[in-house]
């Protein structure tokens, strides 16, 4: 005979508010302390408890080390119009965009380094790929060329997918994901430069299958990612972005200055970039130069700018966001699902 002890009884006149009816949107977020318990948002969050620990172990059983950059910073790495300003004494700081900068110099020091932890934008964006605050891991590698940080990513993807496939299939099966679109995810990667793709976008567009004409010179934006990626049964590598559309630190294309040397991951079911790297320019007056064209204050960037000084190697590294490869793998429809609280434009409650 089994016994059953009641812990706690809901009261009959206050009764528990998700109930097996369909709820709107707004009123699931407005309980997501209360919807977490359901078992495809448990099987969701057990999904990314897994990506994040395959991720640490990718790295750490390759000699990299982890290397914790700061949550306050005193200047931007992505642009200055996606910054939450923050009080910090007599001074102003801001939440960080990326470890990037920081662990650049643990490079340096350490050779191969990794950090992860949260980032902040402060991004007025509504679309379903965006939040406020999200994780993200940065590996970064002294003498990195930008082949190299492309089989680093193409590794790294595989390696998380493939452990995924391994340990958390039972949980993918109640999310309802289509395991095998997730069973293509091998090396190779394809890869093609920018250029090819604007090419693609613009057959795309005198086919009538595109709406928009795509220019060369532009950045991507989420149709176009879409358009590329779903040519593609795994994701595809897009390189060489011309360097006006991309961030000061890149380095330039020796063959083509107007282009630098950087990828963006785009995964594949229309789910847009999931990892952004690029070789660090190693150029101290090149650097100050773009610092200034983007209009940075170079007294912030004075110890960035040391790294050149004082003995720089080349290098480079990427960024990969925790929740866009969660909504992937698990094939989720929008990252508010992803993180067990998410924060969003007009989201922070709970």
């Amino acid at each position: 005979m089994t016994q059953v002890q009641v812990v706690q009884r809901v009261s009959e006149a206050d009764p528990y508010p998700i109930t097996p009816k369909e709820h709107g949107v707004d009123f699931l977020m407005e309980h997501r302390h209360l919807w977490v318990r359901s078992p495809r948002q448990a099987s969701i969050l057990r999904v990314r408890a897994e990506i994040v620990k395959a991720v640490r172990d990718f790295f750490d059983e390759r000699g990299f080390t982890l290397t914790d950059p700061p949550i306050l910073t005193p200047a931007a790495c992505e642009g200055t119009s996606t910054l939450f300003p923050v009080d910090y004494f007599d001074e102003q700081a801001y939440l960080t965009q990326s470890g990037q900068l920081y662990i650049e110099a643990t490079a340096m020091a350490l050779g191969k380094v990794y950090s992860f932890g949260p980032t902040f934008r402060a991004e007025k964006s509504k679309t379903r790929r965006h939040l406020t605050e999200f994780w993200m891991v940065e590996p970064e590698v002294a003498y990195a060329t930008l082949d190299d940080l492309m089989d680093l990513a193409e590794g790294l993807v595989s390696f998380v997918v493939k452990r995924c496939l391994e340990r958390r299939r039972p949980d993918l099966a109640v999310i309802g994901r289509d395991v095998a679109k997730l069973e293509k995810v091998e090396a190779p990667f394809p890869r093609i430069t920018y250029d090819e793709a604007v090419q693609v976008l613009q057959e795309g567009h005198a086919q009538g299958v595109l709406e928009h004409k795509f220019e060369w010179g532009g950045d991507l934006g989420s149709p176009d990612e879409t358009f590329l990626a779903q040519k593609f049964d795994r994701p595809v590598m897009v390189h060489r972005y011309p360097a006006k559309v991309k961030a000061f630190y890149m380095e330039p294309d020796p063959l083509n200055p107007k282009a630098a040397l950087c990828v963006d991951v785009l995964a594949p079911e229309g789910y847009g970039e999931i990892i952004g790297g690029s070789q660090r320019m190693s150029s101290y007056e090149l650097l100050v130069q773009r610092i200034h064209e983007h209009g940075l204050p170079e007294e912030a960037f004075k110890w960035y700018l040391d790294l050149r000084k004082y003995g720089s190697v080349p290098h480079g590294g990427f960024g990969m966001g925790i929740e866009r490869v969660v909504a992937w793998v698990c094939g989720l429809e929008h990252v508010r699902e992803t993180i067990p609280f998410a924060r969003m434009l007009h989201r922070l409650y709970p």
